[in-house]
């Protein structure tokens, strides 16, 4: 039997529905940010209790938190209201109830994003503008209270700096003793007196301010605050870790800011933080993080779809105010990927070719799964972030006709021409870096081994965190404004436990030495650390600096070694900062 098609509402049944839907709107994101909120709530437990695999798993499960909700919100307002029934007039009062109901909220600027999620999924993309969603924000942030507040203040000018420190670590409530504070707090205290000019003259409004909640990712707690002395402010972050018999113990102490704007790297797991008010503890770190937007503060907190709206925000300003146009990355074309950038701009944008060409075996669906594995786990600063995005719109006169032309040959499934704009379906946006291989050509011998350090130490990292990057050239990676390397191409990334790392056969014969083919058997995960000089290290300067640093990478029993730490369920330590940043090596052993 054909199903008729819903009968048009009279408008005052429009306007009832209109608040309905509204408040079934507000009422999944309500849901959403309270089991946000548990799962941010329980890693303090976790913390306390040493169970750090509840915390990846928190990390992991908080991610799908909201498409679950926003889901639920879409299955119950098509269920209900059958919204195609619904006039244009309609929707946009639909907006405003939602406004109305935001007056006196505590996340409202995420609970629009959420608004935009579900109208996403039940509009087509011609109602994306800001009649029918909020292209622009609609409800200030500022100056929402929390209770508590969302920060404390402290004044060392009254009970001394070590008294004060004391009392900040007091007040965070973990239930669990330290070692040695005292010994920690003077650690603290001679870090602080390097950066703090002497003599220190004590202005009236000298204080300390620390964020409410402590940080939690893996197996550290990280208190975040500044010292404010005149008019100038000390930003600091204090990791607080379990030491072998379960008590707690300081770290260190991050003063520096590029320190810190390593530490609050997107290209980790992002920290599972208690906030009542998300916008207090965004602009609290927005004057810590000079050069971070806001967008990825929002992100680093895990509130990664309110940063994704607000990168979006940020891009069309730019688009307004620039003119350069679109083009081909720099660099040696993937196979996987065709990559394009604009040059105003400091990112790229990824587009899944609809033919990867051999000797890749990997299909769509399989890519996808992969950029999917990457943002559930861990990603110990050695994995790029990446943002996805659907139905994105970009003004054609904006792309050159070297990419354009690129764009309809290798993925025209995901490709729509609708006149003066070009709609991808579906894409990723990365932060550009220099790929590791354009940086070596330029590279001087510093810069050369330090490089080559970083790049050994990545896959390290990342072997630590169970991930083998699988294809490990160098144009895969990226260097960073900081100098750091980070792997960015994930179309063969695997967990390391399904690798089976092998010892090269050594050949019997003549014939099997001078064979063109392997005359070894070789299974789809096997995988060969001798081989990897051949393939990587065919310059001699870099083989030398990769050598002297990472020569073990090139054994495969470091391999073997790592996937038995795995799984004997060994968490390893990899740190937001350097190891010589830390008391046991500024101060000697505990």
């Amino acid at each position: 039997m054909q199903q008729s098609l819903p009968q048009p509402l009279l408008a005052s049944e429009q306007k009832e529905i209109a608040l309905s839907i509204a408040q079934v709107m507000l009422q999944g994101f309500n849901k959403h940010y309270r089991i946000f909120g548990e799962a941010c709530q329980a890693a303090k437990r976790h913390f306390e209790t040493g169970n750090w695999s509840a915390v990846q798993q928190a990390y992991r499960e908080r991610i799908d938190f909201y498409d679950k909700r926003v889901m639920e919100a879409v299955e119950y307002i098509e269920r209900g209201f059958h919204p195609d029934s619904l006039d244009d007039a309609a929707w946009q009062q639909i907006k405003l109830h939602y406004i109305g109901l935001l007056t006196y909220h505590k996340q409202p600027e995420c609970a629009e994003t959420f608004f935009n999620s579900v109208c996403c999924k039940i509009l087509h993309r011609t109602y994306f503008h800001n009649k029918f969603i909020f292209v622009r924000p609609a409800v200030s942030t500022e100056h929402i209270d929390a209770d508590p507040p969302s920060y404390r203040c402290y004044y060392p000018g009254k009970y001394g700096l070590r008294r004060t420190l004391a009392r900040m670590l007091q007040d965070i409530g973990l239930q669990r003793p330290f070692a040695d504070l005292r010994r920690d707090l003077g650690y603290v205290l001679r870090m602080w007196r390097k950066i703090l000019p002497r003599p220190l003259h004590l202005e009236a409004n000298h204080q300390i301010q620390i964020l409410s909640s402590l940080f939690y990712r893996n197996k550290g707690a990280y208190l975040v605050g500044r010292m404010i002395n005149g008019n100038q402010d000390y930003p600091f972050v204090i990791p607080v870790l379990h030491d072998q018999a379960g008590k707690l113990y300081l770290d260190t102490v991050l003063l520096e800011r590029q320190q810190l704007d390593i530490f609050f790297s997107t290209n980790r797991a992002y920290f599972l933080v208690d906030m009542e008010v998300p916008s207090a503890y965004v602009q609290f770190l927005h004057g810590l993080l000079l050069y971070k937007p806001k967008w990825e503060i929002y992100t680093l907190l895990g509130l990664q779809k309110h940063g994704k709206n607000l990168f979006y925000r940020d891009f069309l300003h730019h688009l307004r105010h620039s003119s350069d146009d679109f083009i081909i990355a720099p660099g040696i074309r993937g196979l996987v990927m065709s990559v394009f950038t604009l040059p105003s701009y400091p990112y790229v944008f990824k587009v899944i070719k609809d033919v990867i060409a051999p000797p890749k075996e990997v299909t769509r669906q399989l890519v996808k799964e992969k950029y999917w594995l990457v943002k559930h786990h861990d990603r110990v600063g050695r994995m790029a972030d990446t943002l996805e995005y659907s139905d994105v719109a970009f003004p054609k006169k904006r792309f050159t006709a070297e990419l354009l032309a690129e764009l309809r040959a290798l993925a025209p499934s995901v490709i729509e021409d609708e006149g003066d704009t070009i709609v991808i379906k579906h894409m990723y946006i990365e932060r550009r870096m220099v790929p590791l291989n354009i940086f070596l050509d330029k590279a001087d011998e510093q810069q050369r081994d330090h490089a080559m350090e970083e790049y050994g130490r990545a896959i390290k990292q990342l072997a630590a965190a169970n991930i083998f990057a699988g294809d490990l050239l160098f144009k895969n990676f990226g260097v960073t404004r900081y100098g750091r390397v980070v792997f960015y191409d994930y179309d063969e990334i695997d967990y390391l436990t399904n690798c089976n790392f092998r010892k090269l056969p050594q050949a019997q014969t003549e014939e099997q030495e001078m064979a063109a083919e392997p005359w070894y058997s070789v299974g789809p995960h096997d995988i060969f650390p001798e081989e990897f000089a051949t393939f990587l290290l065919t310059d001699d300067r870099v083989r030398d600096c990769f050598v002297r640093h990472h020569g073990d990478l090139l054994d495969v029993a470091f391999w073997q070694a790592a996937q038995q730490r795995i799984a004997a369920e060994q968490m390893q330590d990899v740190f937001p900062y350097g190891e010589a940043l830390r008391f046991r090596n500024l101060f000697g052993p505990r």
